[in-house]
């Protein structure tokens, strides 16, 4: 499905927001689409009420050109602050880098309260809720591509995004309905797309696990949006 298509019956779940809310459209706090997601919801509001425990929204700027999609929220980061990579490991390495390139306003303190803002950029995940295990099952990712796809249209100054990790790559490449063949993931790839001229720049996800393995280092990460950077940068 492409950006911008008619999404099935369940568009009826997001919410609504005024055009001057600066908001993406998002999943319900409760949406029913997916039956394990839900469950473990529910689970996580019985045993921690004070966290998130909903769809994690988009965050950034609707306006602005830079998009980074990863895989879905993590139950003690952005499951429990409700703001993307925010409270865990991959949240200090992606936005320690962000800053580092000029697309955050403020700092990062690991709490959605703490006034960090992105310029011209925006984060979301591939999965809006948080999988049992941080692994989404084929068609839980299939019932959330609608919501990716929406963001996608939301952003009519999108030139680049960046990908963290396999899952969110070809998420993204089956939102835009181009063929997952013709756009194969690596680190450090860099894809240009057909569709609206788009940029997209393949990572491995920023996770503690593939930084202690040492299959992705903060130099690698750095290199990927350092090359973004220059892009936007040349377009500008």
């Amino acid at each position: 499905m492409r950006a911008g298509a008619a999404l099935p019956l369940f568009y009826g779940f997001f919410r609504s927001f005024r055009a001057s809310d600066l908001l993406f459209p998002e999943p319900s706090s409760n949406c029913p689409q997916c039956p394990r997601l839900s469950d473990l919801r529910h689970m996580l509001r019985q045993s921690e009420p004070g966290w998130h425990n909903a769809p994690v929204p988009t965050f950034g700027d609707p306006l602005g050109r830079l998009l980074i999609v990863g895989l879905a929220p993590g139950v003690r980061g952005a499951n429990r602050t409700g703001r993307p990579f925010t409270g865990d490991y991959a949240g200090d390495l992606l936005y320690e880098t962000l800053g580092r390139f000029g697309f955050t306003q403020g700092t990062y303190a690991a709490q959605a309260q703490d006034g960090l803002a992105l310029a011209e950029c925006a984060i979301t995940n591939a999965v809006r809720c948080v999988p049992p295990q941080n692994k989404p099952t084929p068609d839980e990712i299939n019932q959330c591509r609608p919501f990716l796809a929406q963001t996608l249209s939301a952003m009519p100054r999108l030139t680049a995004l960046v990908a963290l990790g396999r899952i969110a790559h070809e998420s993204v490449l089956r939102a835009l309905g181009l063929k997952l063949k013709d756009f194969p993931f690596a680190h450090g790839a860099w894809h240009r797309l057909p569709d609206r001229n788009l940029s997209l720049f393949d990572s491995y996800h920023c996770s503690r696990y593939n930084t202690n393995t040492g299959k992705l280092t903060p130099d690698m990460f750095h290199t990927v949006f350092e090359n973004v950077r220059g892009s936007l940068d040349a377009a500008a």
